[in-house]
């Protein structure tokens, strides 16, 4: 069939042809905003789940809805920054975010002390003004300026509610990859939303990450379990995995066979991103409009190929030789989490000795803790890749550090 037609959005982020399977998150979303806008309280969201599960699209949704409702929105996509780079990221968004809540022509007093304080926020890493440029306002003395990322973004965070409550609106925070955010960072932000609850201020955050974000919000600050609600989204009930798949081939006058339609279902085990890449090469394969069993098999084959080269790839070759072999123990384990005891047997180390290696392979975004001890793959079918990839298990040799056992 004609790739040009191919309705299929096997990209990352992109917001596929049919948006299932999320209602009640976009429910949540939408009376987060209803609330807010009312002058009432409602739990701000941290979106959870493994790689290709929707996240991102599911924010992109979001951002469209807030836009819809004429608020301001802050899209961000973190990334490692250290403290001064985070600020300099913030007050650009910001400075837009003040601009989407009101041109300067119809600032209310809030509005002109909110860039001044803004002006404050960035002083330390802007002396020269540049990131407020065209607001023509002095830094408010004794706000934001105080060094400290925490009580500085308390500050702008409220100065910033109280305009937008002026002009009758409000601000979404969204920020993807939350799992990237240092300590500090991710404290300061909870603080602040924090803060803007307790003052019944338009604001709210909503980030997206990896499901170790849980554990690392409750670490930041004890109270952000009342804070925020943790949905977590997965793979797709058969129900909606099959809408997913056939919908948007059937809008384009092409028809799953129910046996094929049931194949490919199994085979990517309704993970979204994995069916719009079975959706894309299945189109792509088929010769007529009716698309059959063995053409979501051929269609397999080459998905397969393609996620080892990329998807999964990508992710194996930022790992150390002992990274590897630890991703490999676990996978010959099986896809469960696995208890940290038992890979380290696999290994013929012992759990202190691997303990390292499993902290970084979690810092790089490859495994998460769902429960005390226990270890599990962030992307979904990583385990066959594992053992596709690496056949045999390699274990490299316990070295000497400075007269005592540990693993290197």
């Amino acid at each position: 069939m004609d790739p040009l037609e191919n309705p299929y959005t096997p990209n990352a982020g992109a917001k596929p042809p049919v948006l299932v399977g999320r209602t009640d998150e976009l429910a949540s979303f939408k009376l987060l905003l209803g609330r807010l806008a009312r002058g009432r309280s409602e739990q701000s969201m941290i979106i959870t789940g493994l790689r290709g599960v929707g996240k991102t699209v599911l924010l992109g949704a979001f951002r469209k809805e807030a836009i819809s409702a004429e608020w301001a929105v802050i899209d961000i996509e973190v990334s490692k920054h250290n403290d001064g780079d985070f600020r300099r990221q913030l007050a650009v968004e910001f400075r837009k975010a003040l601009l989407e809540i009101s041109p300067r022509a119809k600032w209310t007093d809030r509005a002109r002390r909110a860039a001044g304080v803004l002006r404050s926020f960035t002083v330390s890493v802007d002396p020269e003004g540049k990131f407020t440029a065209g607001f023509d306002v002095e830094p408010v003395e004794g706000q934001a300026d105080s060094g400290q990322l925490g009580v500085d973004l308390t500050d702008l965070f409220l100065a910033v509610g109280e305009a937008a409550q002026d002009h009758k609106t409000g601000l979404v925070l969204l920020f993807d990859e939350v799992q990237f955010l240092s300590k500090v960072q991710l404290e300061a932000l909870i603080a602040a939303l924090h803060k803007t609850v307790q003052r019944e201020l338009p604001i709210t955050m909503v980030g997206a990450g990896l499901p170790q974000i849980v554990e690392l919000a409750g670490e930041a600050k004890s109270y952000s379990e009342r804070l925020f609600k943790f949905p977590k989204i997965g793979m797709l009930d058969d129900e909606d995995a099959i809408e997913a798949i056939t919908r948007p081939a059937l809008n384009s006058g092409v028809v799953f066979e129910d046996d094929a339609t049931t194949q490919a279902v199994h085979l990517t085990g309704g993970y979204p991103y994995f069916l719009q890449e079975m959706g894309s090469a299945v189109w792509n394969l088929a010769e007529d409009n009716t698309i059959t069993v063995q053409d979501v098999i051929d269609a397999h084959r080459y998905v397969e190929e393609k996620l080892d080269g990329s998807f999964f790839r990508v992710r194996l070759d930022r790992t150390t030789e002992l990274e590897q072999a630890y991703l490999r123990a676990m996978a010959q384990l099986g896809p469960e989490p696995q208890l940290a005891s038992d890979v380290a047997t696999l290994l013929n180390r012992t759990s202190q000795q691997v303990g390292p290696t499993r902290s970084q392979l979690i810092d790089k975004g490859l495994l998460y803790t769902p429960n005390h001890g226990y270890a599990a793959f962030t992307v979904p079918h990583f385990d066959r890749f594992m053992i596709r990839a690496v056949p045999e298990l390699s274990v490299p040799e316990l070295r000497q550090r400075r007269g005592r056992h540990a693993a290197t």
